[in-house]
């Protein structure tokens, strides 16, 4: 069956047939095709198009259509060009020469931008919901170990001493970052293009804002030409998820580092790594670098589709069906990567003596000397160049902070008054950091409060 075919002398060929046919993608759309299917032969009943009894037969045939979706072998031997021709062959099977008048005014291109709108911005919930899972064991990680002290890291070299609190916190804000971002996609793709026909605008007196209303959207399209050839809603899409696999990237490529041998900070559970078929000693981060390595795929989900819309003419072109794949390839991935993330979540241990070693025995306490010199008077840069030397002459000497004595310190430089001792020991530094953001110990106690506020707004 084809929703098209009497300006034609002869059909497609079995080539072009193969070459063009979505249905093994776009069949996923099944559902959001039958719902705006069933809203729009309630529109068609409004401008008296369809009888109530009409209407009452097609919204009961397309009901019967998604209970037998249910079934394994309901696309067995589909032979149809796209998900919308089956819907609309079934809808012909059950309710007979009705179904015809089902395409009244529509536009397959709007009908189209339809479902994938519906999908996408489900997809976004479901997504968002998956993000609130991974922030929330954020969350609980961060006050298991509130106190646990670790060296940041600037070019992967010791930097400054920092709460392991804190260092979970700031992929939390990446991941409501995250949230936000498909929020606006979802917004993006919650506007009613049905209305638009093909492109000028349908020629029947359809109450758009009644069909919004009853299919759950917040506004309808301004301009029939640009909805028609619109696919920005699932660029947005793919860019949120994009960076979405970026920040689940980056945490999985540092848990790769602090649960190796050389680091020692965590360890991951039995669940989430493998072993090797050759090195029995080996327990590989495989779940990590797997995410680390579909977040590739998803960057080339994105780039697919620019690349695809880049120079298309107003308004509806057959390239835009390269759409759907990347787009459903997109949500599988990031869907999978979170779940994949929360379980990792689940099963790591933080050795907290690790990582204070590691802070202890390093100079991760050299700008907290020479900022107490700074509060103290000394200019900044003259500061940084006392402390400078101070560390040169550790480094000399093999001496680790802890192996200063004040009275030491003193004769090195005079600068260095007997209470800056106490900084030697990174904990103390990061007293002095309880500015809003920093990683005092109050500060991240009370990022922690307003973090839980937050993702209670979000799981809302």
């Amino acid at each position: 069956m084809k929703l098209w075919g009497g300006r034609f002398e002869s059909g497609p060929s079995e080539v072009f047939e193969r070459f063009s046919a979505s249905l093994d993608f776009d069949r996923r759309l099944l559902d959001a095709d039958i719902r705006g299917s069933q809203a729009f032969a309630r529109a068609l009943e409004r401008a008296r198009i369809l009888t109530a009894e009409e209407r009452e037969k097609i919204v009961a045939a397309f009901d019967e259509i998604r209970a037998d979706a249910a079934r394994p072998d309901f696309f067995e031997g589909a032979s149809d060009e796209d998900v919308h021709t089956l819907v609309i062959r079934k809808l012909k099977e059950r309710a007979g020469a009705v179904a015809d008048k089902i395409h009244t005014g529509r536009s397959r291109n709007e009908q189209v931008s339809l479902d994938m709108r519906m999908w996408l911005r489900e997809e976004c919930g479901d997504l968002q919901t998956l993000l609130c899972g991974v922030m929330g064991r954020l969350l609980g990680l961060a006050q298991k170990n509130a106190g646990a002290v670790v060296p940041g890291y600037t070019h992967l070299r010791r930097a400054q001493a920092v709460l392991w609190a804190h260092y979970l916190l700031s992929y939390f804000e990446m991941f409501v970052r995250d949230w936000e971002r498909f929020e606006a996609a979802r917004r993006h793709a919650n506007v009613l293009p049905l209305g638009s026909g093909a492109l000028a605008g349908s020629g029947f007196p359809f109450d758009r804002e009644a069909l919004a209303k009853d299919l759950g959207f917040e506004e309808i399209s301004r301009n029939s030409m640009d909805v028609a050839g619109d696919r920005d809603f699932a660029l947005d899409f793919l860019y949120a998820c994009t960076v979405t696999m970026i920040h689940l990237s980056r945490l999985a490529e540092d848990w790769i580092l602090y649960s190796s041998e050389e680091f020692g900070w965590l360890e991951l559970g039995d669940g989430v790594t493998s072993g090797s078929s050759l090195m029995p000693q080996k327990k590989n981060p495989d779940s990590l670098e797997l995410i680390r390595g579909k977040s590739g795929r998803v960057m080339g989900c994105l780039t697919s589709l620019l690349v695809t819309m880049k120079g298309l003419p107003m308004t509806y072109n057959r390239d835009m069906q390269e759409d759907k794949v990347p787009l459903f390839e997109a949500a599988d991935e990031v869907s999978g990567s979170l779940v994949m993330m929360a379980t990792v979540m689940d099963s790591a241990t933080l050795n907290p003596a690790a990582p204070a070693a590691a802070a202890a025995e390093s100079w991760v306490v050299a700008t907290d000397l020479a900022e107490a010199l700074a509060r103290a008077g000394t200019p900044f840069h003259q500061a940084h160049q006392i402390v400078g030397r101070f560390v040169l002459e550790s480094v000399r000497q093999g001496k680790k902070p802890g192996d200063w004595t004040a009275e030491e310190m003193q004769r090195f430089a005079p600068e260095f008054t007997a209470d800056l001792v106490a900084l030697l020991d990174p904990k103390e530094g990061i007293k002095s950091r309880e500015i809003p953001g920093g990683t005092g110990y109050l500060a991240v106690a009370s990022a922690l409060a307003r973090a839980r506020e937050v993702l209670g707004k979000l799981s809302v």
